[in-house]
């Protein structure tokens, strides 16, 4: 009778990790988008914050995330922001609002 209870137990705990790998969320891996070719003001506006150490950029693109980068001119040389929030409107929903932090190169 044990042994049973002990098996009944046993295939619990083994399903439930089994559940638990298969359910797991996989972690996103960071990209990288170029706005280098863009245009500020007409294709994406970015406004800065704190000595231009961060900022507030809307743009149009699918599935950025938080820790994310973004890379973008600002004036005559490129700027990398990693984005620390972001938020997509309802529509387009394409279009999104975001928290950017300079990142340090």
């Amino acid at each position: 009778m044990f042994s049973t209870r002990s098996g009944i137990n046993l295939n619990v705990i083994v399903s439930s990790l089994i559940n638990l790998i298969l359910t797991k969320p996989k972690q996103h891996k960071n990209k990288t988008y170029d706005y280098t070719q863009l245009v500020c003001g007409r294709d994406y506006i970015f406004e800065p914050a704190n000595n231009q150490t961060e900022g507030y950029m809307t743009g149009q693109g699918r599935g950025i995330k938080s820790g994310d980068y973004i890379i973008f001119q600002n004036g005559s040389s490129a700027c990398k922001y990693r984005v620390e929030e972001i938020d997509y409107y309802a529509d387009p929903p394409d279009m999104w609002m975001a928290l950017l932090k300079k990142d340090e190169v």
